[in-house]
């Protein structure tokens, strides 16, 4: 998906929403257990819920690793179920040597046709730039996490500045604001307007809205750009927000409750 399709969704669609797809298999609603994919049929219902607000989903990758081939399964399943129109995230945190990275992106970019995939920096811009051989594809970068352990290396001075806004300089030189993204999360607000300085026209996921405490106002008003240029993830604040049988109908009333207030600051 190109970074104008994605925009003309945000208008469409007055929206910037994200919902997370980390189905965890002890979580979903028990009267869910005798499908026949239980996962699969949680996000079908979940997806059918949220499409009309939701401009990306994001599936945590490790939630479906964790069951096996049956998980990969029931993830397939679920990219091929989402609307084409809407942006799709592997949120696999991969990075690893070139060639390596290169089949991580085959993974993720031909074989199950995801939008992007989020990527680590650490190892540098040759495990990097394999993911951005891809037309069309995107990666999204960790920028500034909102883990307490975030703080033991993102932190850290160098030359005067913390050592993310060096990997954010940097990284932002091997790709551009078409095909790269960065996690920026929310319950560090304080950071975007330095971080808007550095790189202006890229797109942020930004996680940590709703149950992790992060600010929806907040966020906006330090790190939108004239395209919008935020994609806001909520998950278990929709996903999760009934254990019932009325799990799908509770998703959809969070997620448009979300959509409302988003769609003041477009």
């Amino acid at each position: 998906m190109t970074k104008e399709a994605l925009f003309d969704q945000i208008q469409q669609k007055q929206s910037f929403l994200c919902v997370g797809l980390d189905t965890d298999i002890k979580k979903i609603p028990s009267h869910l257990m005798d499908a026949e994919d239980p996962i699969f049929e949680f996000n079908k219902q979940i997806i059918d819920a949220t499409k009309e607000f939701a401009i990306a989903y994001k599936p945590n990758i490790a939630f479906y690793e964790a069951l096996g081939a049956a998980g990969w399964s029931s993830l397939e399943k679920t990219i091929e179920y989402i609307p084409k129109d809407i942006f799709t995230i592997a949120d696999a945190k991969r990075g690893d040597i070139g060639n390596t990275s290169s089949l991580y992106a085959r993974a993720f970019f031909e074989n199950m046709n995801f939008d992007s995939v989020t990527v680590a920096p650490y190892m540098g811009s040759d495990s990097v730039k394999p993911f951005l051989e891809f037309k069309d594809k995107w990666v999204i970068l960790l920028g500034v996490t909102s883990n307490e352990g975030g703080k033991d290396f993102q932190f850290l001075e160098a030359d005067g500045k913390p050592l993310y806004q060096h990997v954010m300089e940097t990284s932002s030189r091997w790709g551009s604001d078409q095909n790269m993204m960065y996690v920026v999360g929310a319950t560090r607000p304080e950071y975007l307007q330095d971080i808007r300085k550095i790189i202006p026209d890229h797109f942020l996921l930004v996680p940590g809205v709703g149950a992790q405490g992060g600010d929806l106002a907040a966020v906006c008003k330090n790190g939108m750009n004239n395209q919008c240029g935020l994609l806001i993830n909520s998950t278990r604040g929709i996903i999760y927000a009934s254990s019932g049988e009325d799990f799908a109908e509770v998703a959809n009333a969070e997620a448009r409750k979300l959509q409302t207030e988003m769609k003041y600051f477009l």
